[in-house]
């Protein structure tokens, strides 16, 4: 009996790895509403981001060093591919455009309300397969397309529920799209870094450029920077140690697998799962439009699934032999 080729038996492996990757990511960042309803009890929304980005810092940048000279010590030392000035300011670069994005939304919840801009938050696909499409030439078959159209509906739909329109303010408006544009720029931005850099060199770089923004602007708009009591301690190390250290990083390990396109549209899920998760932990009531666009969602994010679109264009991976991802 012929055995099939090696390869050929890695490739599924592979993807399920990546599939299960994207689910605990997509897990774990939809606790962050839980634990930000807890932090905010004593922090204000730059001081909850700051901690949280501080937090990942020190955490994971301390397993980070601590690994880098395990890995000095038992091997030899190699001639590292120089860093372009291009991947300099895309590391740069993630930091600053995660924290606009953040505060960008934030900003909103000044002048609209959650529903209206959660609804708007839910147009990053659209962003990001326009600018996949614009800026890389990446082309998108009819599956996908349909796929993303219809999980989207759902997004809406779940959006739209507790929107009444009695919030009509451009500016807020405005703030809220713009923030799903940002959003849109650094998953872009992180899918090219994959392909020179672990995921985890990519998230204290975004860390670290975050928490240097945000420690003057917590200090001067909230008066307060780290938390004072142990129940606000302990949402905000949550927050760094689940919802950045393993949601985002798994998130940014994704990219290497499959595109910006599709995991943005997996994305929309993180409404869904924080909802489920308020109800269980909260008892907030869900109406019947709420789970009719929980199965709308889903079904699209499954109809995209099965899009060759959904994985990215074969590229070489240079990721040096002493980072992990």
């Amino acid at each position: 009996m012929n055995q099939p080729e090696p390869h050929l038996q890695q490739q599924p492996r592979a993807d399920l790895i990546s599939s299960v990757k994207l689910c605990c990511a997509i897990l774990a960042i939809s606790s962050a509403p839980i634990f930000i309803r807890f932090s905010e009890t004593g922090l204000g929304p730059n001081g909850t981001v700051f901690n949280r980005l501080f937090i990942f810092v020190l955490v994971f940048g301390s397993i980070q060093s601590a690994r880098l000279g395990l890995t000095a010590r038992s091997s030899k030392p190699s001639d590292p591919e120089p860093i372009t000035p291009q991947f300099w300011g895309l590391l740069f670069g993630v930091g600053v455009i995660s924290v606009f994005s953040l505060g960008l939304w934030a900003t909103s919840l000044v002048y609209i309300s959650v529903a209206k801009s959660m609804l708007l938050n839910n147009l990053t696909p659209i962003f990001t397969t326009l600018g996949s499409w614009v800026l890389f030439r990446k082309q998108f078959d009819n599956r996908f397309l349909i796929g993303m159209t219809i999980a989207l509906g759902g997004a809406i739909a779940l959006g739209a529920e507790d929107f009444h329109g009695a919030d009509n303010n451009l500016l807020g408006d405005g703030l809220a799209l713009l923030s799903a544009v940002f959003l849109a720029a650094y998953l872009m931005m992180v899918e090219k870094l994959r392909t020179r850099f672990s995921a985890t060199t990519i998230l204290l770089s975004r860390a670290i450029v975050g928490s240097i923004v945000l420690l003057p602007l917590t200090w001067v708009t909230e008066g307060q920077v780290f938390p004072a009591t142990a129940p606000v301690w302990g949402a905000v190390v949550a927050l760094g140690i689940i919802c950045e250290g393993f949601g985002q990083r798994l998130l940014a390990d994704s990219m290497s697998h499959f595109s910006c396109s599709f995991i943005a549209l997996v994305l929309l899920l993180e409404p869904v799962l924080s909802t489920i998760l308020a109800w269980i932990i909260f008892a907030e009531q869900l109406g019947p439009v709420t789970w009719v666009g929980f199965a709308v969602v889903l079904t699209g994010i499954y109809l995209a699934t099965s899009s060759s679109s959904t994985e990215k264009e074969v590229v070489p991976v240079t990721i040096p032999a002493n980072e992990f991802s």
